[in-house]
């Protein structure tokens, strides 16, 4: 029997939720990033039980699942921890992530690294909630733009590369047992040299060990595999599918994989599902956008899958608007061809950076920004959802949006 749920702050887990407008937030880290069929149902029955039945896809690949209460968090996680989805160990759950690049195969480079590392995760020191590990041994990086402290790459010149991020060259090594081992070291270096006080690898201004030199560059993102990550559409292992908002219902997600020819799903930190077992060459008499499963993105060009909106009113107890409503509006009017931004409250938690447009809520109404962060000079206030679009439409061409 689980006891009542450790409530934290900032980075919710499963055994340390983080409480929000509705309910308590459970995040999912699933093993090397992918579920079995069976894991994956289970997950969609443990978010309708136990909670709203809302499950997000997050930036670093996690799932979320929204909703939950305390009376009912306790009964989620036996089911959680049953299906292997969660360790049952609460400690386990403060290592660094592994995010893996999502289409490794058992036995390549990142398997191989991965599970390496996974056994030898009690090894590293205390290290900041936020840390993050990122394995992406493939001929070309995935995950260079993705948020990661350390990373175990493929190098220019071929050989595997440990990488601080933050820094435009690496360290080569010559195995998988050396590369772990050498992140190990550069864990703990950080820590001893002051590490804890920056919070990530990238904001450390200690120059590196003589020991890690940083001397090699990574192989180059600019390939076929990595001009647009996990592209949807037919893979060699499935299919990938996109996730509108980075969000689903539970009953979404069991419709697309109730098929007995799926059999896994890999998660990506880019609102896209890697669903394995598809035949690759079965005839097809439509288009793939037109065999996509309702509720989820089969198009590049879909609005929703750029677009970042936090969840807003009510689910956030900080933000004063309901931001979902207008981003389906604005994508369903696709006013818009940079980027968006739809922020609850000032926060931004959704998008630290700045956006071509930005609308931030304030006491029930939105604040427009231009270029700018949720924080930002508004060039329009007090606007409802209805002023947004008038707004819009009007000056379309002259903000060049």
């Amino acid at each position: 029997m689980v006891d009542q749920p450790r409530i934290k702050g900032r980075c919710p887990g499963a055994w340390h939720p983080m409480a929000s407008g509705d309910g308590l937030l459970v995040r999912v880290r699933p093993r090397f990033g992918r579920l079995t069929r069976t894991q994956l149902l289970a997950l969609c029955e443990a978010a309708e039980t136990y909670g709203s039945g809302l499950i997000e896809l997050t930036s670093r690949a996690n799932l979320q699942l929204r909703g939950v209460s305390e009376a009912s968090w306790p009964g989620l996680m036996e089911a959680l921890v049953e299906h292997g989805l969660v360790d049952p160990d609460p400690e386990a759950e403060r290592h660094p992530q592994l995010l893996l690049a999502p289409d490794w195969r058992a036995g390549d480079a990142t398997h191989a690294v991965a599970c390496l590392l996974e056994a030898r995760l009690n090894e590293l020191p205390a290290l900041p909630a936020k840390w993050g590990l990122a394995i992406d041994a493939g001929d070309a990086p995935l995950l260079s733009e993705v948020s990661a402290d350390l990373r175990i790459e493929r190098a220019a010149v071929g050989a595997l590369l440990v990488r601080a991020d933050g820094r435009a060259l690496g360290t080569p090594v010559d195995s998988p047992t050396a590369a772990v081992e050498l992140l190990i070291r550069l864990a703990c270096w950080f820590v001893a040299s002051g590490g804890r006080d920056a919070g990530r690898m990238r904001r450390h201004e200690a120059p590196l060990p003589s020991w890690a030199p940083a001397s090699t560059p990574p192989a180059s993102t600019l390939s076929i595999r990595a001009g647009k990550p996990m592209a949807l559409g037919r893979h060699p292992r499935g299919r990938v599918l996109g996730l509108p908002f980075g969000r689903a219902s539970a009953a979404t997600l069991r419709a697309a994989v109730e098929s007995e020819a799926f059999t896994a799903v890999r998660v990506t930190p880019w609102r896209r599902l890697l669903i394995e077992g598809v035949p690759t060459g079965a005839p097809f008499d439509q288009p793939f956008d037109k065999q996509v499963p309702p509720g989820l993105v089969g198009s590049e060009g879909d609005p929703r899958l750029a677009m970042q909106a936090c969840p807003g009113a009510p689910h956030c107890e900080q933000a004063s608007v309901a931001t979902l409503g207008l981003a389906r509006a604005l994508a369903e009017r696709q006013l818009i061809a940079g980027s968006v931004h739809l922020s609850g409250c000032a926060k931004g938690c959704a998008c630290r950076q700045p956006t071509d447009l930005c609308l931030t809520g304030r006491d029930g109404r939105y604040d427009l920004i231009i270029g700018g962060r949720a924080d930002g000079a508004p060039a329009a206030t007090g606007l409802s959802e209805s002023d947004v679009i008038e707004y819009l439409e009007k000056n379309r061409d002259a903000l060049r949006l």
